[in-house]
């Protein structure tokens, strides 16, 4: 008998703050992908690099020292979501190629233009910062 293992169509990582928690991010990311029959797809690229830039700006500026972030992915069949969790504060903003008040900060352009959605919510400490997948119908 062949058993396939299927992952759960919610899965999470806590990250601390250090610069190797973006590649774990990424592995973990690639590893449930992989489960989910998601990797080598189309937009499986896509995901990797939002899963790096989102984790990258909450260590960066959303995660006090001593604290961890949460990276939540969730899979109902048509839609892959990306959430990361920091307890610091502040709203994030799309930084525009004219906005001369910062250096770098392009993240969250690339999280919209690759993403089909994306956006910010209030939690009781901090935020999430999450970005939606569509994807497409499997035959």
């Amino acid at each position: 008998m062949n058993h396939t293992t299927q992952l759960p169509s919610l899965r999470e990582r806590f990250l601390r703050r250090e610069r190797r928690s973006v590649q774990a991010a990424r592995q973990f990311t690639a590893e449930t992908l992989t489960g989910w029959g998601l990797a080598g797809t189309d937009r499986a690229d896509d995901v990797l690099l939002c899963v790096s830039e989102l984790v990258t700006n909450a260590l960066l500026h959303g995660v006090p020292p001593g604290r961890l972030s949460r990276l939540l992915l969730r899979h109902d069949g048509r839609v892959l979501g990306v959430e990361v969790h920091d307890s610091g504060p502040g709203v994030p903003r799309v930084v525009e190629d004219g906005d001369v008040r910062s250096e770098g900060g392009r993240g969250l352009l690339l999280v919209a233009a690759l993403s089909d959605k994306w956006g910010t919510r209030e939690r009781e400490l901090g935020k999430a910062v999450w970005c939606e997948f569509v994807l497409p119908l499997r035959c």
